[in-house]
């Protein structure tokens, strides 16, 4: 009995053809018995595709994974589950997420559904695949930290499809560094110098100088903005001298107000504060105007701030409060400050009580964080300056 043959005179093998275009196709059946055709322009890796033809898979190549996952019981290939509807399905899972977690998984399904990638059949997505999707989301002009986000939801939507034996093989199981460049600009502490410049700007300006008690806050208790804003009089306890940090407060995009609990369960804590702060608030709560009716979220009153219409200010409005202040400083001094916002306040609070002693583990609870590992990176951002100074400590010791 003799041998089919391509048209290149190599020998097919069971199941596979070609057509009288020259496209190559493998017949099969599934797990379930029913029947299939793949096909590719190309039947070895190294075959190249006729002109103006795609550079697909080849066909040997197609029939390896294909006769894996007959033998697993997997689908792979017959799965017509494309990316975006894996996703989708994958986020079907995610009920009970914050808000802010919830707009992020929003943005990312936004982001795929406008890529030819999400049409993907997800049996037919290789790691080389997955990974020219996010250069070229780089190349599009998306951020590192805005790929990372993508990343994170994509990767465990296809761990699921392993997991559920539609995959054998997650494809984006690999080093995002490895692929994509790292170009987020990490949010740096600014010096002392920096600080007291920027706070004395601040109570000298005559428009900005109703917030300087605020940021000052800011600046000398690590809060993060939304737990600040979160604030009520009965979380301030001026007697005692300690804040209560037990919840924070979010807007959402349609103009709802909520009261969400701290970012971790290290959030929840009780602070305590200097004689400087406490006079701060002691300020705020004094010139707190006085509405005619209370705002309420969630059953809480008695916020710190409000704004023109009598709701909390939140963290929004601090943030367009630091970028203003940041723009006027810059446009009176040859000296540029360097981006001050809220969570650089945050970020300077952190680096000023690691480099002045504090025992990490104080200074995890503080902050708030779950793990000590972020609180001790703080500890890694030094400089010359600052570490002559402990230099000096350490010979003083000696002596």
């Amino acid at each position: 009995m003799s041998k089919r043959k391509d048209n290149k005179k190599r020998v097919l093998r069971k199941g596979e053809g070609q057509r009288s275009d020259g496209r190559y196709y493998f017949k099969y059946q599934d797990a379930k018995g029913d029947t299939h055709f793949v096909y590719s322009w190309k039947l070895e890796p190294y075959d190249i595709p006729p002109v103006g033809k795609t550079a697909e898979l080849s066909l040997r190549a197609m029939e390896k994974q294909i006769i894996r996952n007959v033998e697993d019981g997997i689908l792979g290939y017959d799965s017509q589950v494309t990316v975006l509807e894996l996703v989708e399905l994958y986020l079907q899972q995610k009920v009970g997420v914050r808000h802010n977690t919830q707009a992020n998984y929003n943005f990312v399904v936004n982001i795929i559904k406008k890529e030819a990638f999400g049409s993907m059949l997800i049996g037919r997505v290789k790691q080389s695949d997955a990974k020219r999707w996010l250069i070229k989301l780089q190349k599009d002009g998306r951020g590192y930290s805005t790929i990372h986000t993508v990343r994170g939801v994509v990767r465990p939507a296809f761990q699921m499809a392993v997991d559920d034996d539609l995959l054998n093989k997650n494809p984006f199981q690999f080093e995002l560094a490895s692929v994509v460049v790292n170009n987020s600009v990490t949010r740096k502490a600014i010096s002392r110098d920096e600080q007291r410049k920027f706070l004395d700007f601040v109570a000298n300006d005559k428009h900005f100088s109703r917030y300087y008690d605020g940021i000052y806050i800011l600046f000398y208790t690590g809060l993060r903005i939304s737990e600040f804003v979160g604030l009520t009089i009965k979380d301030v306890d001026l007697k005692a001298k300690k804040l209560t940090i037990d919840h924070q407060l979010q807007r959402k995009r349609n103009m709802e107000y909520i009261i969400e609990s701290p970012k971790t369960e290290a959030g929840n804590r009780v602070i305590p504060i200097s004689d400087d702060v406490c006079a701060a608030f002691q300020r705020i709560i004094a010139n707190r105007p006085k509405p005619k009716v209370e705002p309420m979220i969630a059953g809480r009153v008695g916020f710190l701030y409000l704004d023109k219409n009598g709701q909390p200010m939140v963290a929004l409005h601090w943030e367009k409060y630091f970028q203003h202040i940041c723009e006027k400083y810059n446009s009176i001094y040859r000296v540029p400050m360097p981006k001050v916002s809220p969570h650089v306040c945050r970020h300077t609070y952190c680096s000023n009580m690691a480099h002045a002693g504090m025992n990490p583990k104080t200074l995890q609870y503080l902050m708030g964080h779950s793990d000590i590992s972020v609180t001790l990176n703080t500890y890694a951002h030094t400089s010359f300056e600052l570490a002559e100074e402990e230099l000096k400590k350490v010979n003083n010791i000696r002596l």
